[in-house]
């Protein structure tokens, strides 16, 4: 069992004692669903990140060990509670699970998802249920600009974002693509993904061809053909939005083979891979992280940054990467919600439909920036973005990122009521960079 899938579990068993109170304490608590990937493809590199985040947050907030805003204890003063799930084996259980959470665990909340397809398949339960549920990290733009909720709201950025981002700094450095490919999932992220690419490149680089376009299945692990039909096209640029073990196997895979060294590669949010990769993750690797997030955020700093990034490495031994921030931002939405919610209710616990009022529009300051709950009528998030070059520092044996360029949220992501790929195809009316 690998050190963060050990730290993880162990903290699921000490939180799922911690549950065990008396009725009377019960009723000061804020019970808390919170699902992500444990076991699969996705966990190491991802959901056991996240987790490892969310639990330090959580202890931080029940202790009050958090600058203000955030300093009062819990959320508003009732105890968090978590109840962890494992987001493994598909949408069709995930359903199920968060309708057991509601209906069996009674909580009153949900954060979750990492996974685009579980992303769309468990709003209209929750909607159904009318239960308040939060998307922490999933990036398709579907969720709301095919449908929309009363009870769910994402506070991440969707994948728009990654792919603007790109294709304008790729541009604004000069980097020369005559031609570009991709290897995506063939999924909802995947797919949304690259043609969010293509679309940006075409209004940024018109002259760069597109050359073949691969969708492997999502944790497919073997990626020989994928490569092999990469370097016979001989773009100048590969494009890839892979993801947890997928892009772990397709980057030693690749690099295995010399495909860095033939081409540029540019990875929408490749930065989680880098404390398993190391110095295998190459020199060059064009680069991004869901948001100001990771390696990018650091380099900005801050003083909620700071704490939150040293506390995690004392802890966990490791940087934290875009999981565990887009954790927090998550929790640290929620937190808002719930307090302000309960200043306009007397101080009482907030229901659904309050918190679903507080939430909507709601803005906060998380580690990666400011978060506006500006799209999906306010119920889908945008924020900053950045996008770096990686470079291994010898002195300090450790993967940086270099030649940092920050996005503004309003720069980057589409303005509400507007599917992101017509803003794209449109030229980005009303971007404000």
């Amino acid at each position: 069992m690998n050190k963060y899938l050990k730290a993880a579990l162990g903290g699921v068993a000490a939180l799922a004692t911690s549950v065990a109170l008396t009725t009377a304490a019960a009723a000061e608590e804020f019970k808390v669903g919170i699902v992500t990937f444990l076991s699969g493809g996705a966990a190491e590199s991802f959901g056991v990140p996240a987790w490892n985040g969310g639990q330090l947050l959580i202890k931080m907030m029940n202790e009050g060990a958090l600058p203000a805003p955030y300093d009062q204890k819990g959320f508003g003063g009732l105890e968090i509670a978590p109840l962890v799930i494992d987001e493994a084996g598909g949408a069709t259980k995930q359903v199920q699970e968060f309708r057991n959470l509601v209906q069996r665990e009674n909580v009153d909340a949900v954060l979750g998802y990492v996974s685009s397809g579980d992303c769309l398949a468990v709003p209209p339960v929750a909607e159904e249920l009318k239960a308040f549920l939060i998307l922490y990290d999933c990036g398709t733009p579907r969720v709301f600009e095919e449908a929309s909720y009363n009870y769910v709201f994402r506070t991440a950025a969707h994948a728009a974002m990654d792919n603007i981002s790109l294709a304008k700094y790729i541009q604004s450095r000069g980097i020369e693509v005559s031609s570009f490919a991709g290897v995506n999932q063939d999924y909802a992220w995947g797919q949304d993904s690259w043609a969010d690419f293509v679309a940006s490149m075409g209004h940024l680089m018109p002259d760069a061809e597109q050359k073949t376009a691969l969708f492997p299945k999502i944790f497919a692990g073997q990626y020989g053909t994928e490569i092999s039909a990469v370097m016979r096209a001989r773009p100048a640029l590969l494009h890839s939005s892979l993801w947890g073990g997928d892009l772990q196997a397709f980057m030693l895979q690749s690099t295995a083979r010399g495909i860095h060294e033939r081409m540029r590669i540019a990875l929408a949010a490749g930065d989680h891979v880098i404390p398993q990769l190391g110095q295998k993750m190459p020199n060059g690797i064009i680069l991004g992280a869901r948001g100001v997030n990771g390696l990018a955020a650091k380099a900005r700093g801050g003083e909620l940054t700071d704490l939150l990034w040293d506390a995690y490495i004392k802890e966990y031994g490791v940087f934290p990467v875009q999981a565990p921030f887009r954790m927090w931002q998550g929790l640290l939405g929620l937190k808002t919600a719930v307090e302000k919610a309960m200043a306009a209710n007397g101080g009482k616990k907030p229901n659904a439909d309050e918190l679903a009022a507080a939430m909507t529009g709601l803005s906060w300051e998380a580690p990666s920036g400011t978060i506006t709950m500006a799209l999906g009528g306010g119920h889908q998030a945008i924020q900053p973005n950045a996008i770096g070059v990686t470079k291994w520092d010898e002195g300090s044996g450790q993967m940086t990122l270099d030649d940092v360029e920050y996005y503004d949220a309003e720069c980057v992501n589409p303005p509400d009521g507007v599917k992101a790929v017509d803003w794209i195809k449109a030229g980005f009316p009303g971007a404000k960079c």
